[in-house]
């Protein structure tokens, strides 16, 4: 490849990148504001759902395990779980290795309220489905694993 065209490919990578990063933050956000008002008939967050599911079949998690599950900062992540314990669909014990150690589990309750949370995300999928077209949707969600896999 000559340099001039090595200077050309590093010209074009920043601002693609940043149409890149551009485009999947917008589309990440109106998906989530979506389905944001779909989840708020049930009172919670997108990210309460996601805690939720984060959870769920777990034995029990740490904060930290949890945090770097769902890539939500320590601080918003303690206010989240506070708020669902308070509702009583989470609870905290004490590690039964580690009695130093604290892990955040679904409770029955909170499994009840996570099914029907995943049946309100899995319509407004569907929705999202029907306006793109299910390939679309398949191929892309195959493409963003792939991506997520490599970085």
């Amino acid at each position: 490849m000559s340099t001039s065209a090595t200077n050309q490919s590093e010209t074009v990578l920043p601002a693609a990148t940043a149409d890149l990063v551009d485009l999947l933050t917008r589309t990440q956000r109106a998906i989530a504001r979506d389905l944001g008002a779909v989840l708020e008939e049930e009172g919670t967050s997108v990210d309460q759902w996601r805690v939720l599911r984060a959870l769920d079949g777990a034995e029990g998690r740490s904060m930290g395990e949890l945090a770097a599950e769902v890539e939500i900062p320590h601080p918003t992540l303690t206010r989240i779980v506070d708020t669902l314990v308070d509702s009583a669909y989470l609870y905290r014990s004490q590690s039964s290795r580690d009695r130093r150690r604290v892990t955040v589990h679904v409770s029955e309750l909170g499994r009840h309220k996570l099914r029907r949370l995943d049946a309100l995300a899995a319509a407004h999928e569907q929705g999202i489905a029907a306006r793109l077209g299910p390939g679309t949707v398949t191929a892309l969600s195959a493409l963003l694993r792939s991506v997520r896999e490599r970085l």
